[in-house]
């Protein structure tokens, strides 16, 4: 068929197909591997970040273990003493029945408020003005809490070798007494508060 041109499609051979199969692949992993690396710097802390994250634990135990310890150490500290005196200076103007109450006593106060004298000082005028209130006798008698005293609660155990009280405390009897009330429940919670417990940080469970 003279006088008449053929077009003719010229088709990649097998190489130039593969060579280009595998210029995609290689793009793709590349771009994956980017936006690998980019979530991999958005989610994973640096090393500042988790020293810095340590050093908080590391802060947070040791502050729980100096309270742990302040809460087991008898012994009156120089600071706690120079509270405790200011301490008593205030509420005596207030109460002068507070004369009676040891260091001891007060120092509980001051450690439920953190060393604040003001609001150990309120906290504490508010408890003698209960206690004076619900213990008007200063004492509450075994008469008065018959209902809780068979419970069987609460038992003290002589002292240990240090002359701190001793006392045995079933926590699962800990529970108001239906016959007796929430009355009688106070009472006896009251009544095993007396001073020298008190003074030695040994009060029955639940207070």
């Amino acid at each position: 068929m003279e006088g008449k041109a053929e077009a003719v499609t010229m088709k990649p051979n097998n190489d130039e197909l593969l060579s280009k199969q595998i210029m995609r692949q290689e793009a793709a992993a590349t771009e994956k591997q980017e936006i690998q690396m980019q979530c991999d710097n958005t989610m994973k802390p640096n090393d500042d970040e988790l020293l810095s994250k340590q050093r908080m634990k590391q802060e947070a135990v040791a502050t729980e273990k100096e309270g742990i310890q302040m809460r087991c150490d008898d012994t009156i500290t120089d600071q706690e003493m120079n509270k405790i005196e200011l301490m008593r200076a205030l509420v005596e103007k207030q109460d002068p029945s507070s004369k009676e109450v040891d260091d001891y006593s007060l120092r509980r106060f001051l450690r439920a408020r953190d060393l604040d004298i003001e609001k150990s000082a309120a906290m504490f005028l508010k408890y003698l003005k209960w206690r004076q209130s619900f213990v008007q006798k200063g004492s509450i008698s075994v008469s008065e809490i018959p209902n809780e005293i068979a419970q069987n609660k609460m038992f003290m155990q002589g002292e240990d070798k240090q002359g701190c009280p001793i006392a045995v405390v079933f926590g699962g009897r800990h529970i108001q007494n239906k016959l007796g009330g929430v009355e009688e429940f106070k009472r006896m919670t009251s009544f095993f508060s007396f001073p020298h417990l008190i003074s030695h940080g040994l009060l029955l469970h639940g207070q």
